[in-house]
Formats: C-alpha cells, sequence, structure tokens
C-alpha cells in the first residue's frame, strides 16, 4: 500500500496476517535459533514447533534482525512510494532489535523515525495499528509517531506462566526474582513496567493465577473503549476460557484478539503461557 508515511514493525507484534495487508504495515522478522539452525520467526518456525523444542529440553536462543536486514526493508518501502518511515518495536530492554533499526535508519532514502515502544506482542502491535490509522488518514510523520507513544502509554500488558526458568535463562527476569518462585512453588502473575518483565503478584495455584489474571485484566479495562488481546503458547484451551470470560466482563469492548505468540516470545515465556494485554482506544 503506497502512502506518504508507511509503518514497520517486527515480528514480535503478532497482528493478524489480514490486518497487516489492509494497514500496508511491514513487518521486519526476529531469528530463534535451536541447535545449530536459525530459523526466521513467522516463515521459517511456528510456536508449535518452537514448544517442541522446548519440552524436549533443546537448546534455544533468539537473535535479532540485521542492520542489513532493516536498511532492505525500508528501500523496499520508500520504492513503494512511502515519504517517511515509522519503525515501532519491541523493547529495547529485550531485544537489540531498536539498536539495529537505529543504525539502519541513518542510511535510509527517506526520513525514518525509530520508536523503542517498550511493549511487545500485541502491546506492540497495537502501537503499530495506531501509527498505521494516523498515517491512513493523512497524518504526518510526527502524527503517527504521537499515535504510536499516546497508544503505548495508555497501553498494559499482564501474563502468566508456568515456571519462570524460560525467562531466567534467557535473562529476561532476574535469577533472583525466579529463584524465589521456584522456592515458594508460586505461580508468578508478570507485568510489563517501563520495558521491562516485573513479577506483579505470587499465587499458590494456577488457577488462582489465571482468575486473578481475568481480574486485574477487567479491572484494568474500565468501563471505556478499549481493546483486548489474549495470547498463548500451547495453552489454546486457557486463552479461549479466558477470551470468552473477558467478553462478558467488559461492556465497551471494541475488538478481542486471541493468537498464540510467536516462537520469539515463546522461546523465553515457554509452554503454558497466557497474557492479556489492555489497550484503551
Amino acid at each position: 500500500m503506497s502512502r506518504h508515511v508507511a509503518i514497520v514493525t517486527d515480528s514480535t507484534a503478532y497482528l493478524p496476517p489480514q490486518t497487516m495487508e489492509r494497514h500496508g504495515i511491514t513487518a521486519v522478522p526476529l531469528t530463534v535459533v535451536i541447535g545449530d539452525q536459525a530459523l526466521e520467526e513467522g516463515t521459517e518456525i511456528s510456536a508449535r514447533s518452537l514448544a517442541v523444542a522446548l519440552q524436549k529440553r533443546r537448546s534455544v536462543t533468539t537473535s535479532r534482525p540485521s542492520p542489513e536486514t532493516f536498511a532492505a526493508a525500508y528501500r523496499a518501502t520508500a520504492e513503494a512510494g512511502a515519504t517517511g518511515i515509522v519503525s515501532l518495536h519491541l523493547s529495547s530492554e529485550f531485544s537489540g532489535t531498536y539498536d539495529a533499526a537505529t543504525l539502519a535508519a541513518r542510511e535510509a532514502p527517506v526520513p525514518v523515525r525509530v520508536v523503542d515502544t517498550g511493549m511487545v506482542a500485541m502491546a506492540l502491535g497495537f502501537c503499530a495499528l495506531a501509527a498505521a490509522e494516523s498515517a491512513d488518514s493523512g497524518g504526518t510523520l510526527d502524527e503517527a509517531v504521537t499515535a504510536a507513544e499516546k497508544r503505548a502509554a495508555a497501553t498494559s500488558a499482564y501474563f502468566y506462566v508456568d515456571t519462570l526458568d524460560y525467562l531466567r535463562r534467557g535473562g529476561r527476569i532476574g535469577a533472583a526474582q525466579a529463584l524465589l518462585g521456584s522456592a515458594l512453588a508460586v505461580k508468578p502473575l508478570l507485568q510489563l513496567d517501563g520495558g521491562r518483565i516485573e513479577l506483579l503478584e505470587k499465587v499458590r495455584t494456577a488457577s488462582k493465577a489465571i482468575a486473578r489474571l481475568e481480574e486485574i485484566v477487567a479491572e484494568r479495562a474500565g468501563t471505556g473503549r478499549v481493546d483486548i488481546a489474549v495470547h498463548h503458547l500451547a495453552a489454546p484451551e486457557r486463552a479461549s476460557t479466558l477470551a470468552e470470560r473477558l467478553r462478558e466482563r467488559v461492556p465497551n469492548l471494541a475488538d478481542l484478539h486471541v493468537s498464540e505468540v510467536g516462537a520469539v516470545i515463546g522461546a523465553h515465556t515457554g509452554p503454558g503461557l497466557l497474557g492479556a494485554v489492555v489497550s484503551p482506544r
């Protein structure tokens, strides 16, 4: 889709393909490395294959896109008619993706504004959608950036994991917090805070943790118009149940997205992940 301002994000936004096509959003893929095999998220490895690899305790790591990959995406976007690009990415606390995009932006043929949203998954996806909607209505580069930043500031993300071990291995949560959770045999509820993963609450059982997740999301949604995304990894029944409960409890729900996370996020959370993103309009 050719327009004045184009939107680029990365594969961890987990936007539905039809939504990306409708708004002309480009997603640059991160990479999952299983053993000695490097695979692009979204095209070369599925979330289900990743879950199997984790369950078999295979070595799994992730890596950012190269600056050259971003440079190619920016050139293609400019050649398609864009005269400016907003490039929105997952928290720089999680990945070097923002840094790679920033390096590539310096040599891009059109102005590129790179934004560290401090978000991930559909928390990032909603930011990309806000920027795209601004651009679709004729907004300038600055206006699209402002729309994304405003959406990021209003968005919250919460999630439950069966174990903190995967987050500890990947350095996404402190070893002391992970050890505390294991020692007490608690089920952790986590949140995104300042671009980092922080322990929100400790709950004694999985069922109580998921019930508490529902309570937190419903409270955060309030009574205004709000979009919600429910994510999971190898836990479709949990996700479906949570989505239906939220549909009943949130009075002014606009859009509700339910999806399995991709391999990059799954590599750091492990099977059993259940997450919810709350994004007021």
